[in-house]
């Protein structure tokens, strides 16, 4: 009975799936992409005449991130579009999944999903409260730039 035991139980462990945990994924590097953000009022990146109180816009974005630094965790950088080369400083933080990143930079906040190793989809927005008086919601792929 206790080899029977031991045989099952040493079976059971050798089946049931181990997972070693994910390495923390390098960001290093330049992420490029584009998309369509809705805007209420003007900001740098989607100028206009326009106030937060006038019908919001549909308007194409180019951005760029260029994350600068990693420590475990921890990435930092900066952003441009091709419409303003605001060089805009940000920092993210990577969670435990691995995959789920979220940030800030001065005025607004990112919500990122890593979808492979050079391509995530990146979502931000900002409010009313920002310098700007805008409020901008977006989500978009970016890519990584091959060096």
């Amino acid at each position: 009975m206790r080899c029977l035991v031991f045989a099952l139980a040493f079976v059971c462990a050798a089946v049931l799936p181990t997972r070693a945990q994910d390495a923390i994924p390098d960001l290093k590097g330049t992420w490029s992409g584009k998309g369509k953000s809705i805007v209420f009022g003007s900001h740098e990146h989607h100028p206009g005449s326009q106030s937060a109180a006038d019908p919001p816009r549909v308007r194409d974005i180019e951005a760029t991130h260029t994350v600068e630094g990693q420590d475990g965790r921890l990435a930092w950088g900066r952003s441009s579009s091709t419409t303003a080369d605001t060089k805009e400083p940000f920092a993210w933080a990577i969670a435990s999944d691995n995959k789920t990143i979220v940030g800030a930079d001065v005025d607004g906040y990112f919500r990122i999903t890593l979808i492979g190793p050079d391509r995530m989809e990146k979502c931000y927005t900002h409010n009313g409260t920002s310098p700007s008086r805008s409020i901008v919601a977006t989500c978009y792929t970016m890519d990584r730039m091959k060096r």
